[in-house]
């Protein structure tokens, strides 16, 4: 039986449970946590046509293309997606909007100051609100709304159905303070992350009581409080309207009206060229349109080629005419309406080029990151020291650079889990774990007990790995580790981390955590084997429907899939030894013979144990969009192969991908994204916490869906979460990512792409990478304006 996590809240839908955990293991000093915290990583500043408002026409309408109307617009709600983000963002108050480095600011809209005013016995938050700040029904924003947000938040009524309540159940009492400008909130409980609560606000008129909460803010604001207000949601047109709100104390909106209209990705291309949208959240392709139609070329300096026909020489274009005008006059035929059908696609595509020239490309980076997922719940990847084998074959720049290198963008592996480059707390703490390493790699996964000779069956009663085998493994072991601790200056954490009491082989099966590392790995609990059903491995739901961010929407967004994936009834297997001569992966040699020689390309042979060859399920889209991610799958799977590791990359649609795979636990290796968040301590806790065991005996995994993590991690979280001196805070993230590095079952790869097709005569919008958008400065350019420089970069 499954058992479905109470809500736990983030700043991207994710879940609240509140998990108190005990006892945590010691954790010696890991290799890298020394390092300087200088350094930043690759970063790409916002890409944004800026202007000042002065340059700024006043009137007219934008519209932007989203990737469906929002089904709620209740950002609280659990159903609650990009687009209800963007929305409410220009329709209500966000008390600390983030800059360009995702560092929380004040908003001076709405407030005149927010600060901690007393941390002992309570802490105490006092808002000092900007006193012309009403709400569009013009009643003044103040203590009541702050009030009823937090009793709908607070997780204490059922009532309410809220998927977010992080921060709120830490609230004792928020009072009126010396007079109606003033809100005074007190924490039974210190909070760190206090700047994250509030924003959207919604009027107590929403948050008052659970019909209203529930069902009244799913399709309609009555009140705003932001430089537009609500016009309507048409269903039928698939729009969503928003027009200037007269009751705006800031800097009035410079537009008319602003409608997000709901385009699939792969209609953009079209819906752009035909001036349908002005502002849309493309893919490299089309981009890579948008770049032919300005005459641009490729990131490799090369000419772009144009449209249908543009790649046939002169000579197959002289051998089509003369079928086409020959004596076989069904060859002739159908030579003729081939040319005439490829003239035709080439009219229409240069159509639509020329109305793509009306396009710039606004490229920065998105905050968030990609990962590559070891699902550490039960099978060869329970076993720390094979995940780490995995992390230690990986050459990361050489994934980085297929991604970003051909746009054009900074191309620098992410050093951490918890922050991205630029932002004050980020530190790269990869050495925790190690570079890439092809003999630590197979020493690691020697240790663990996987050898060539283990993957060859056994006739005569004796188990693969003998104790020669094994000594010989322990001694190439030792012979990496020591290599290791040499290039690091360190101890041998790499080499000795996982190990028990130095056996493998068939003892490693049944170990007991390390205690001298103290990583707690879920699946190694009891289980006589790995991924032997008899082991009784707990059946994992994770909490539906966690983490958006995952949503195969918004990763047709980020470029990665298409509108439309390709269903399979089968899904299709492809395994990197299928591609090579030789036989399937898995297959066995005839009993007695000799273990595999390193192949010609020295790629090692099959690894195995007891028989069972080791091969890891590698789950991705299917897509004809999601190229750029089976391109890093395939890379991956080619460096894993390297090291005697065989992948089967089982391909699955893009709309059950995440929820049917990767949330389910139905994978061993996955690619797929998390957000950033200037809140940490807050937003990443249930993505690495520590799975628990459920009363009914499932796996409780909150947004872990590795299924891997520590006491120690907890706790590390719990402490910065309440850490009230920032600095103090981040020091406590960047250790907690250190762990989590350490553990190896999230390797980061790259932040991902941003890209956006802007009108070349709008100003202030494109690719603001962590910025949160003036939507009251966006608008088009006067005409004096119009022949200024517009790809100025912030």
């Amino acid at each position: 039986m499954s058992h479905v996590g109470v809500p736990r809240g983030t700043a991207r839908k994710r879940r609240s449970l509140a998990l108190l955990t005990t006892g945590v293991l010691t954790l010696p000093v890991l290799a890298g946590c020394s390092s300087d915290d200088g350094a930043t990583g690759a970063t790409a500043p916002q890409d944004v046509a800026v202007a000042g408002r002065s340059m700024v026409a006043e009137g007219g309408t934008v519209n932007w293309a989203v990737d469906a109307l929002p089904t709620t617009l209740n950002a609280f709600q659990a159903d609650a997606d990009a687009t209800t983000t963007r929305i409410t963002g220009a329709l209500l108050p966000t008390l600390f909007p983030l800059d360009a480095k995702g560092r929380p600011q004040l908003n001076p809209d709405y407030l005149e100051s927010a600060k901690v005013v007393e941390s002992e016995p309570r802490q105490v938050v006092l808002y000092r609100l900007n006193q012309q700040a009403v709400w569009s029904d013009g009643r003044e924003i103040g203590a009541p709304d702050f009030v009823a947000q937090w009793r709908a938040l607070s997780g204490k009524d059922s009532a309410f159905w809220t998927a977010r309540n992080a921060g709120y159940e830490r609230i004792e009492k928020i009072e009126r303070g010396a007079d109606d400008l003033e809100v005074r909130v007190t924490f039974a409980k210190p909070y760190a992350d206090w700047r994250s609560l509030f924003s959207p606000l919604y009027p107590k008129d929403v948050t008052g009581s659970p019909d209203a909460f529930n069902d009244g803010a799913r399709t309609t604001l009555k009140a705003t409080s932001g430089p537009f207000r609500l016009r309507g949601v048409d269903k039928a047109t698939g729009e969503v309207t928003l027009v200037r709100n007269p009751r705006w104390w800031g800097s009035p909106a410079k537009l008319d009206s602003l409608v997000f209209r709901a385009v699939a990705t792969g209609d953009r291309t079209e819906a752009l060229a035909a001036g349908r949208v002005d502002v849309a959240d493309v893919d490299a392709a089309a981009a890579h349109r948008i770049a032919q139609a300005a005459g641009g070329k490729g990131a490799d300096g090369q000419s772009l080629a144009q449209g249908p026909g543009a790649g046939e020489g002169p000579a197959a274009a002289l051998r089509a005419w003369a079928v086409a005008h020959g004596s076989n006059a069904k060859a002739a035929a159908a030579a003729r309406a081939a040319r005439k059908k490829t003239r035709a696609a080439a009219d229409a595509y240069a159509a639509e080029q020329a109305g793509l020239r009306a396009y710039a490309v606004r490229k920065s980076l998105d905050p968030a990151y990609t990962q590559l997922a070891l699902n550490g719940e039960s099978g060869p990847l329970a076993d720390d020291r094979v995940r780490r084998a995995v992390a230690r074959a990986l050459d990361r720049q050489e994934l980085v650079d297929t991604v970003l290198r051909p746009l054009g963008l900074p191309a620098r592996p992410l050093g951490s889990h918890l922050a991205l480059a630029g932002q004050p707390a980020y530190k790269d703490s990869s050495d925790a774990l190690g570079g890439q390493d092809t003999e630590v790699a197979q020493a690691l996964l020697a240790d663990a007990g996987w050898t060539p000779e283990g993957a060859v069956k056994k006739s005569d009663g004796t188990k693969a790995g003998s104790e020669a085998g094994k000594k010989d493994a322990e001694k190439e072991a030792g012979k990496a580790a020591k290599k290791d601790a040499e290039k690091k200056g360190t101890g041998t954490a790499a080499g000795k981390a996982g190990s028990t009491d130095g056996k493998t082989g068939d003892g490693a099966d049944r170990r007991e955590p390390a205690l001298d590392d103290g990583l707690y790995i879920v699946g190694d609990d009891d289980k006589p084997g790995d991924g032997d059903p008899a082991g009784g491995a707990t059946h994992v739901l994770a909490p539906a429907p966690a983490a958006a961010f995952h949503s195969s929407a918004l990763l047709r967004q980020a470029g990665y899939l298409s509108e439309s994936g390709i269903s399979e009834d089968v899904p299709s297997r492809v395994t990197a030894q299928d591609k090579r001569p030789g036989g399937a992966a898995g297959a066995y040699a005839p009993a007695g013979t000799a273990a595999p020689a390193p192949a010609a390309d020295g790629r090692r042979g099959p690894l195995g144990k007891d028989g069972k060859p080791l091969t890891l399920r590698f789950v991705l889209p299917s897509g004809p969009g999601s190229e750029p991610l089976r391109s890093v799958g395939d890379k991956i799977s080619a460096m894993l192969e390297s090291v005697g590791i065989r992948t089967e990359i089982t391909k699955v649609s893009d709309e059950s991908y995440f929820q049917d795979h990767i949330a389910s636990g139905d994978y061993d290796l996955a690619l797929y994204s998390w957000p950033a968040t200037a809140y940490p301590a807050t937003d990443d806790r249930p993505i690495f916490a520590k799975p628990v065991p459920a009363t009914d005996g499932s796996l409780l995994v909150e947004q872990n869906y590795t299924r891997v993590g520590t006491d120690h991690i907890d706790q590390l979280f719990d402490q910065a979460v309440s850490e009230l001196d920032e600095d103090a805070a981040r020091d406590l993230m960047k250790q907690a990512d250190a762990r989590i590095w350490a553990a190896a079952g999230s390797i980061p790869l790259y932040q991902r792409p941003q890209l956006v097709a802007a009108n070349r005569k709008l100003a202030n919008v494109g690719a603001f990478g962590f910025a949160t958008p003036h939507y009251q400065d966006i608008g088009f350019k006067k005409p004096q304006a119009a022949g200024a420089p517009a790809n100025k970069k912030k």
